[in-house]
């Protein structure tokens, strides 16, 4: 299938302008995500006059495949509530740790303001109960609204910053809080007077003298012609997940084998080469989450995870993404987890779960048939368990609470391997943007007009060992709110 090409063409060459009532507005917004929808509001409450195109029949975008879960922290009121202590520079000191090239004015004003977005959102209709769910899951199919999403327990992040649960769920039973959520930021946005224009494709930005200045778009597979924007154009149109071309230049490994990609049919990239057509510099575009959790059952973080040389490489309390990125990153992308009998547990069942390659009465009995080097991971295991025993790991520093000796024959190996295991993933990546959501030249030059939000800009989310759940939908609302509000300044 042939892509379309995107880019800019000056205003003096466009002699189609579409000038009925409906199709200009001071600020075009491309995309009804999360990022798209908080844009919009924003820069409607302002005063603007707000046009979203969507080139879906809907607005939802991969928001509407996720739990729900909103990375906010520094005292919320459901913080409060459920007794849990925190506070902006613990956020900090977390967040910029876990960010490979932290950008520290705006993870700042993120933790600072944290709080005021969280009330912002409620205050918009999105619900968050006062609760919190105690087990260690990857998504909990109550409305409980509190978890533990990152790497908030893990070393060295726990020696530098109080751990302290973020991870907001929207109140909603199971794994659809995200289509809630975009269903009641999409009516309040409409009940503000925003403009929804849904099936229309933007393949051009319109430029006139150095300013993006409007838009090109189809409907239907027919060019429909040039939409205004008075004020400026904010890019929210998602992740490049389903590029395979933009993948073969920037993340040639999410091509490989054994990676289920999560996207929407349009998450192609559609914003980064509308922005970097304009002249705005692309970042981190090899950044990725990828995961293939081994818990639940919890009482799998206990085993250890090794590679085909039985050796461990991770600390198996981190978070699943991390966890599983290291797991990616060893000879041949193979790994295991090892448990014994008395952590071994096959329920609940859960997406991504490892399958079992079989139970041994010995770990030199499993380390045959595994094809590792002899004596390797009975010393591993010896190491572990000596340790464990003293509630230590000098090796990897898991979390106390989950360092148990391992002495409890049988033995079962899971397969953690690429190709075996489950792994999901999705893009990072985006173009560079000021803390207001300015899409930025390679000179840290702002491209008037025009602005990037969401899964097409880069801010926090960068590199999946770093990430936390909720990051993703908690930077795109809030730097989202920000660019609409700069756009309908201009």
């Amino acid at each position: 299938m042939s892509r379309m090409q995107y880019g800019v063409t000056e205003a003096s060459a466009v002699n189609d302008w579409v000038e009925d009532a409906v199709t200009h507005a001071d600020v075009v917004i491309v995309g009804l995500g999360c990022a798209g929808v908080c844009a919009a509001i924003e820069a409607r409450e302002a005063g603007a006059d707000v046009l979203v195109l969507e080139r879906a029949s809907g607005g939802g975008g991969v928001t509407a495949m996720a739990a729900g879960h909103v990375y906010l922290g520094g005292g919320t009121r459901v913080q409060k509530a459920v007794g849990v202590e925190d506070n902006v520079e613990d956020m900090y000191t977390y967040l910029v740790m876990n960010t490979p090239d932290p950008n520290e004015e705006k993870i700042r004003a993120y933790c600072e303001q944290s709080v005021e977005h969280f009330n912002w959102l409620v205050a918009n209709g999105v619900p968050f109960n006062d609760s919190m769910y105690q087990g260690k899951h990857v998504l909990q199919m109550t409305d409980e609204c509190l978890i533990w999403s990152g790497n908030e327990e893990v070393y060295p992040f726990r020696e530098k910053a109080v751990p302290a649960p973020r991870g907001h769920k929207v109140a909603e039973v199971g794994h659809l809080g995200g289509a809630k959520m975009m269903e009641l930021l999409t009516a309040r946005a409409e009940a503000l007077g925003v403009r929804i224009l849904c099936d229309a494709y933007v393949t051009e930005l319109v430029r006139e003298e150095g300013r993006i200045c409007g838009v090109r778009y189809r409907a239907f597979g027919e060019e429909k012609g040039c939409i205004r924007a008075r004020k400026g154009v904010v890019l929210a149109a998602g992740q490049f997940t389903e590029n395979d071309e933009l993948l073969e230049e920037h993340l040639p490994e999410l091509l490989v084998d054994g990676y289920t990609r999560q996207f929407t049919p349009y998450d192609d990239g559609a914003g980064h080469q509308l922005g970097h057509s304009a002249g705005g510099s692309l970042k981190h575009m090899g950044g990725a989450l990828v995961t293939a959790a081994f818990y639940p059952p919890e009482s799998h973080i206990k085993g250890i995870l090794v590679n085909r040389l039985g050796k461990r490489y991770v600390a198996e309390d981190s978070y699943h993404s991390r966890s599983s990125l290291f797991t990616t990153r060893q000879p041949d992308r193979k790994g295991w987890l090892i448990v014994d009998e008395a952590t071994y547990a096959v329920d609940p069942p859960h997406y991504g779960a490892y399958p079992l390659v079989d139970a041994f009465e010995s770990v030199e009995e499993m380390e045959k048939a595994l094809g590792m080097p002899d004596g390797s991971l009975q010393q591993t295991m010896r190491s572990y368990n000596r340790a464990a025993e003293q509630a230590e790991d000098p090796e990897f520093h898991k979390g106390k609470k989950w360092l148990t000796p391992l002495d409890h024959p049988p033995y079962a190996a899971l397969d953690a391997s690429v190709g075996a295991a489950t792994y999901m993933a999705f893009t990072l990546g985006g173009l560079d943007v000021s803390i207001d959501g300015e899409v930025l030249t390679e000179e840290g030059v702002p491209v008037p007009g025009l602005y990037a939000a969401g899964g097409c800009a880069s801010n926090i989310a960068q590199d999946g060992t770093g990430y936390s759940s909720g990051t993703c939908i908690g930077e795109s609302t809030f730097f989202g709110r920000r660019a609409g509000r700069h756009a309908a300044s201009q």
